[in-house]
Protein backbone atom coordinates (compact mmCIF):
# COMPACT_ATOMS: atom_id res chain seq x y z
CA UNK A 1 0.00 0.00 0.00
CA UNK A 2 1.30 3.50 -1.21
CA UNK A 3 1.84 5.44 1.96
CA UNK A 4 0.31 8.72 0.79
CA UNK A 5 -3.53 9.62 0.99
CA UNK A 6 -3.94 11.70 -2.12
CA UNK A 7 -1.68 12.38 -5.04
CA UNK A 8 -0.69 15.78 -3.67
CA UNK A 9 1.13 13.75 -1.18
CA UNK A 10 2.90 11.39 -3.42
CA UNK A 11 4.32 14.10 -6.02
CA UNK A 12 5.25 15.84 -3.19
CA UNK A 13 7.28 13.02 -1.40
CA UNK A 14 8.67 12.34 -5.02
CA UNK A 15 9.34 16.13 -5.64
CA UNK A 16 7.78 16.12 -8.98
CA UNK A 17 4.71 15.47 -10.76
CA UNK A 18 3.93 11.78 -11.07
CA UNK A 19 4.27 10.37 -14.90
CA UNK A 20 1.24 8.89 -16.34
CA UNK A 21 2.55 5.36 -16.02
CA UNK A 22 2.57 6.23 -11.97
CA UNK A 23 -0.52 8.32 -11.84
CA UNK A 24 -2.07 4.95 -12.81
CA UNK A 25 -0.17 2.79 -10.49
CA UNK A 26 -0.73 5.62 -7.66
CA UNK A 27 -4.60 4.93 -8.20
CA UNK A 28 -4.77 1.34 -8.53
CA UNK A 29 -2.65 0.61 -5.70
CA UNK A 30 -2.85 3.37 -3.07
CA UNK A 31 -5.53 1.71 -1.05
CA UNK A 32 -4.93 -1.83 -2.15
CA UNK A 33 -3.42 -3.85 1.11
CA UNK A 34 -0.21 -5.82 -0.18
CA UNK A 35 -1.09 -9.04 0.46
CA UNK A 36 -3.74 -8.12 -2.00
CA UNK A 37 -1.07 -6.98 -4.60
CA UNK A 38 1.35 -10.02 -3.85
CA UNK A 39 -1.59 -12.67 -5.14
CA UNK A 40 -1.96 -10.46 -8.27
CA UNK A 41 1.01 -12.31 -9.72
CA UNK A 42 -1.14 -15.89 -9.87
CA UNK A 43 -3.70 -14.45 -11.45
CA UNK A 44 -1.69 -12.46 -14.38
CA UNK A 45 0.13 -16.11 -14.70
CA UNK A 46 -3.07 -18.24 -15.17
CA UNK A 47 -4.87 -15.34 -17.45
CA UNK A 48 -0.89 -14.95 -19.53
CA UNK A 49 -0.84 -18.81 -19.86
CA UNK A 50 -4.04 -19.04 -20.77
CA UNK A 51 -4.71 -16.79 -23.79
CA UNK A 52 -1.11 -16.71 -25.65
CA UNK A 53 -0.83 -19.83 -26.43
CA UNK A 54 -4.62 -19.52 -28.05
CA UNK A 55 -3.50 -17.74 -31.72
CA UNK A 56 -1.45 -20.83 -32.88
CA UNK A 57 -3.93 -23.23 -31.67
CA UNK A 58 -6.85 -21.56 -33.65
CA UNK A 59 -4.54 -21.36 -36.80
CA UNK A 60 -4.05 -24.99 -36.58
CA UNK A 61 -7.45 -25.45 -36.70
CA UNK A 62 -9.44 -23.14 -38.92
CA UNK A 63 -6.28 -22.29 -41.07
CA UNK A 64 -3.25 -24.77 -41.08
CA UNK A 65 -2.44 -23.86 -44.12
CA UNK A 66 -1.09 -20.25 -43.03
CA UNK A 67 1.16 -22.57 -40.28
CA UNK A 68 2.13 -25.87 -41.44
CA UNK A 69 5.02 -24.70 -43.58
CA UNK A 70 7.25 -23.67 -40.17
CA UNK A 71 5.69 -26.60 -38.33
CA UNK A 72 9.32 -28.16 -37.03
CA UNK A 73 7.46 -31.86 -36.90
CA UNK A 74 4.99 -31.58 -39.42
CA UNK A 75 4.21 -35.48 -39.47
CA UNK A 76 2.62 -35.13 -35.87
CA UNK A 77 -0.54 -33.54 -35.70
CA UNK A 78 -1.75 -32.96 -32.27
CA UNK A 79 -5.44 -32.89 -32.41
CA UNK A 80 -6.86 -29.43 -30.49
CA UNK A 81 -8.83 -31.45 -27.96
CA UNK A 82 -5.28 -32.84 -26.64
CA UNK A 83 -4.38 -29.24 -26.64
CA UNK A 84 -7.42 -28.16 -24.20
CA UNK A 85 -6.74 -31.60 -21.74
CA UNK A 86 -3.07 -29.91 -21.72
CA UNK A 87 -4.26 -27.01 -20.79
CA UNK A 88 -6.49 -28.15 -18.04
CA UNK A 89 -4.19 -30.75 -16.30
CA UNK A 90 -1.26 -27.90 -16.67
CA UNK A 91 -4.11 -25.11 -14.74
CA UNK A 92 -4.97 -27.58 -12.28
CA UNK A 93 -1.32 -28.69 -11.25
CA UNK A 94 -0.39 -24.58 -11.56
CA UNK A 95 -3.08 -24.08 -8.88
CA UNK A 96 -2.71 -27.04 -6.51
CA UNK A 97 1.30 -26.20 -6.40
CA UNK A 98 1.98 -23.06 -7.13
CA UNK A 99 -1.30 -21.59 -5.63
CA UNK A 100 -0.31 -22.58 -1.93
CA UNK A 101 2.65 -20.89 -2.31
CA UNK A 102 0.67 -17.50 -2.04
CA UNK A 103 0.82 -18.10 1.40
CA UNK A 104 4.41 -17.34 2.05
CA UNK A 105 4.97 -15.12 -0.80
CA UNK A 106 4.26 -12.16 1.00
CA UNK A 107 7.43 -13.18 3.33
CA UNK A 108 9.44 -14.20 0.56
CA UNK A 109 8.69 -10.39 -1.35
CA UNK A 110 9.75 -8.69 1.82
CA UNK A 111 13.12 -10.94 1.98
CA UNK A 112 13.34 -9.83 -1.72
CA UNK A 113 12.98 -6.26 -0.92
CA UNK A 114 10.28 -6.08 -3.56
CA UNK A 115 9.42 -2.72 -3.64
CA UNK A 116 5.42 -1.43 -4.51
CA UNK A 117 5.61 2.42 -3.99
CA UNK A 118 6.92 5.32 -5.78
CA UNK A 119 8.73 5.95 -8.21
CA UNK A 120 8.18 3.23 -10.87
CA UNK A 121 11.22 2.23 -12.24
CA UNK A 122 12.50 3.65 -15.56
CA UNK A 123 12.58 1.54 -18.82
CA UNK A 124 16.27 1.72 -19.12
CA UNK A 125 16.15 0.02 -15.15
CA UNK A 126 13.46 -2.08 -16.77
CA UNK A 127 15.49 -3.99 -19.25
CA UNK A 128 18.53 -4.38 -17.26
CA UNK A 129 16.77 -6.25 -14.86
CA UNK A 130 15.14 -8.56 -17.12
CA UNK A 131 18.17 -8.88 -18.75
CA UNK A 132 20.05 -9.84 -15.48
CA UNK A 133 17.30 -12.30 -14.29
CA UNK A 134 17.03 -14.32 -17.71
CA UNK A 135 20.95 -14.96 -17.94
CA UNK A 136 20.64 -16.43 -14.02
CA UNK A 137 17.38 -17.97 -14.17
CA UNK A 138 18.51 -19.67 -17.56
CA UNK A 139 22.08 -20.51 -16.29
CA UNK A 140 20.24 -22.55 -13.12
CA UNK A 141 17.65 -24.04 -15.27
CA UNK A 142 20.19 -25.38 -17.85
CA UNK A 143 21.90 -27.58 -14.86
CA UNK A 144 18.62 -28.11 -12.71
CA UNK A 145 17.67 -29.55 -16.28
CA UNK A 146 20.41 -31.69 -16.62
CA UNK A 147 19.62 -32.97 -12.59
CA UNK A 148 15.95 -34.16 -14.04
CA UNK A 149 17.45 -35.90 -17.01
CA UNK A 150 19.42 -38.33 -14.58
CA UNK A 151 17.59 -41.69 -14.34
CA UNK A 152 16.07 -40.87 -11.09
CA UNK A 153 15.22 -37.21 -12.05
CA UNK A 154 13.27 -38.09 -15.21
CA UNK A 155 11.60 -41.35 -13.90
CA UNK A 156 10.19 -39.90 -10.98
CA UNK A 157 9.35 -36.24 -12.01
CA UNK A 158 10.47 -35.21 -15.64
CA UNK A 159 8.77 -38.13 -17.26
CA UNK A 160 5.34 -36.48 -17.21
CA UNK A 161 6.98 -33.06 -19.63
CA UNK A 162 7.91 -35.32 -22.24
CA UNK A 163 4.89 -37.27 -22.62
CA UNK A 164 4.71 -34.68 -25.84
CA UNK A 165 7.43 -35.06 -27.19
CA UNK A 166 6.10 -32.94 -30.38
CA UNK A 167 5.06 -30.14 -27.74
CA UNK A 168 2.54 -27.32 -28.03
CA UNK A 169 2.31 -23.77 -26.22
CA UNK A 170 0.31 -25.56 -23.29
CA UNK A 171 2.85 -28.40 -22.81
CA UNK A 172 5.20 -25.50 -21.53
CA UNK A 173 3.41 -25.88 -18.16
CA UNK A 174 2.73 -29.81 -18.43
CA UNK A 175 4.69 -31.47 -15.61
CA UNK A 176 4.74 -32.33 -12.62
CA UNK A 177 3.97 -30.34 -9.54
CA UNK A 178 7.73 -30.65 -8.18
CA UNK A 179 9.33 -29.62 -11.60
CA UNK A 180 6.39 -26.42 -10.84
CA UNK A 181 7.93 -25.29 -7.98
CA UNK A 182 11.45 -26.16 -8.57
CA UNK A 183 11.24 -23.42 -11.85
CA UNK A 184 9.14 -21.37 -10.00
CA UNK A 185 12.13 -20.91 -7.02
CA UNK A 186 14.54 -20.65 -9.83
CA UNK A 187 12.77 -17.52 -11.63
CA UNK A 188 12.94 -15.80 -7.52
CA UNK A 189 16.68 -16.29 -8.15
CA UNK A 190 17.05 -13.31 -10.33
CA UNK A 191 14.72 -10.75 -8.36
CA UNK A 192 16.43 -11.87 -5.06
CA UNK A 193 19.74 -11.01 -6.61
CA UNK A 194 18.84 -7.85 -7.91
CA UNK A 195 15.75 -6.70 -6.46
CA UNK A 196 13.06 -5.05 -8.17
CA UNK A 197 9.65 -3.22 -8.63
CA UNK A 198 6.55 -5.34 -7.97
CA UNK A 199 5.17 -4.26 -11.32
CA UNK A 200 8.86 -5.65 -12.82
CA UNK A 201 8.73 -8.73 -10.80
CA UNK A 202 5.23 -9.44 -12.83
CA UNK A 203 6.45 -7.97 -16.24
CA UNK A 204 8.95 -10.69 -15.90
CA UNK A 205 7.05 -13.76 -14.68
CA UNK A 206 5.18 -13.27 -17.24
CA UNK A 207 7.95 -12.59 -19.99
CA UNK A 208 9.35 -16.00 -18.60
CA UNK A 209 5.85 -17.51 -19.54
CA UNK A 210 5.70 -16.26 -22.97
CA UNK A 211 9.11 -17.56 -23.61
CA UNK A 212 8.05 -20.84 -22.22
CA UNK A 213 5.35 -21.00 -24.63
CA UNK A 214 7.33 -19.68 -27.48
CA UNK A 215 9.79 -22.21 -27.14
CA UNK A 216 7.40 -25.25 -26.94
CA UNK A 217 4.56 -24.12 -29.91
CA UNK A 218 6.28 -26.28 -32.44
CA UNK A 219 6.69 -23.61 -35.35
CA UNK A 220 9.59 -22.08 -36.04
CA UNK A 221 8.68 -18.96 -37.60
CA UNK A 222 11.55 -16.50 -39.31
CA UNK A 223 9.70 -13.56 -38.60
CA UNK A 224 9.49 -14.13 -35.16
CA UNK A 225 10.97 -10.68 -33.25
CA UNK A 226 12.77 -13.17 -31.07
CA UNK A 227 14.96 -13.88 -33.83
CA UNK A 228 17.13 -10.58 -32.84
CA UNK A 229 17.84 -11.67 -29.72
CA UNK A 230 21.63 -13.06 -29.27
CA UNK A 231 21.78 -16.87 -28.57
CA UNK A 232 17.80 -17.05 -28.06
CA UNK A 233 17.57 -20.47 -28.92
CA UNK A 234 13.45 -20.60 -29.38
CA UNK A 235 10.90 -23.20 -30.77
CA UNK A 236 13.92 -25.09 -32.96
CA UNK A 237 16.41 -25.70 -30.26
CA UNK A 238 13.51 -27.17 -26.90
CA UNK A 239 11.82 -28.95 -30.04
CA UNK A 240 14.52 -31.04 -30.71
CA UNK A 241 14.88 -31.54 -26.83
CA UNK A 242 11.72 -33.36 -27.14
CA UNK A 243 12.11 -34.84 -30.42
CA UNK A 244 14.99 -37.21 -29.23
CA UNK A 245 13.10 -38.22 -25.91
CA UNK A 246 13.26 -38.46 -23.10
CA UNK A 247 16.66 -39.72 -22.51
CA UNK A 248 18.30 -37.24 -24.37
CA UNK A 249 21.98 -35.17 -23.42
CA UNK A 250 21.02 -31.82 -26.03
CA UNK A 251 19.53 -28.94 -25.57
CA UNK A 252 19.08 -28.31 -21.71
CA UNK A 253 19.22 -24.38 -21.40
CA UNK A 254 15.53 -23.44 -21.80
CA UNK A 255 16.33 -19.30 -23.05
CA UNK A 256 19.97 -19.09 -24.53
CA UNK A 257 21.97 -21.81 -26.48
CA UNK A 258 25.70 -20.79 -24.93
CA UNK A 259 25.23 -23.40 -22.22
CA UNK A 260 24.67 -26.23 -24.52
CA UNK A 261 27.38 -24.65 -26.84
CA UNK A 262 30.07 -24.21 -23.60
CA UNK A 263 29.25 -27.42 -22.13
CA UNK A 264 29.18 -29.51 -25.23
CA UNK A 265 25.23 -30.29 -24.84
CA UNK A 266 24.56 -29.32 -28.07
CA UNK A 267 26.65 -31.57 -30.29
CA UNK A 268 23.51 -34.63 -31.29
CA UNK A 269 21.29 -30.90 -32.47
CA UNK A 270 24.37 -29.54 -34.18
CA UNK A 271 24.31 -33.29 -36.08
CA UNK A 272 21.18 -33.24 -36.62
CA UNK A 273 21.17 -29.63 -38.17
CA UNK A 274 24.41 -30.14 -40.54
CA UNK A 275 22.50 -33.42 -41.69
CA UNK A 276 19.13 -31.81 -42.58
CA UNK A 277 21.07 -29.04 -44.33
CA UNK A 278 22.58 -31.63 -46.55
CA UNK A 279 19.78 -33.42 -47.09
CA UNK A 280 17.90 -30.86 -48.42
CA UNK A 281 20.94 -30.17 -50.65
CA UNK A 282 20.78 -33.42 -51.75
CA UNK A 283 16.84 -33.23 -52.71
CA UNK A 284 17.34 -30.20 -54.24
CA UNK A 285 20.04 -31.88 -56.23
CA UNK A 286 17.98 -34.62 -56.92
CA UNK A 287 14.49 -32.24 -58.21
CA UNK A 288 17.02 -30.36 -60.98
CA UNK A 289 18.21 -33.70 -62.51
CA UNK A 290 14.55 -35.24 -62.50
CA UNK A 291 15.03 -37.50 -59.89
CA UNK A 292 12.08 -36.72 -57.89
CA UNK A 293 11.68 -36.27 -54.33
CA UNK A 294 12.85 -37.88 -50.86
CA UNK A 295 12.32 -37.33 -47.37
CA UNK A 296 14.90 -38.07 -44.56
CA UNK A 297 15.75 -37.34 -40.78
CA UNK A 298 19.13 -37.27 -38.91
CA UNK A 299 18.79 -37.82 -35.51
CA UNK A 300 21.97 -38.02 -33.18
CA UNK A 301 21.85 -38.04 -29.10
Amino acid sequence: MIPHATAAEAEAALGRAMTPAEAMWFHFSATMPDHWLFCHISFVLLLVYTLVPLPLLLLEKFAPAVVMPYKLQPLVRIPPAASLRCYRDAACIFLLSIGPLQLVYPAVVEVMDIRMGLPLPSAGEIVAQLVVYSLVEDYLNYWIHRLLHTKWGYDKIHRVHHEFTAPVGYAMSYSHWAENIILAILALAGPTIVPCHITVHWIWFSIRLIQGIDTHNGYNFPFSPTKIIPFYGGAEHHDYHHYTGGHTHSNFAPLFTYCDYIYRTDKGYRYHKASQAKLKKLGANSMEQGGGNAFCSGKED
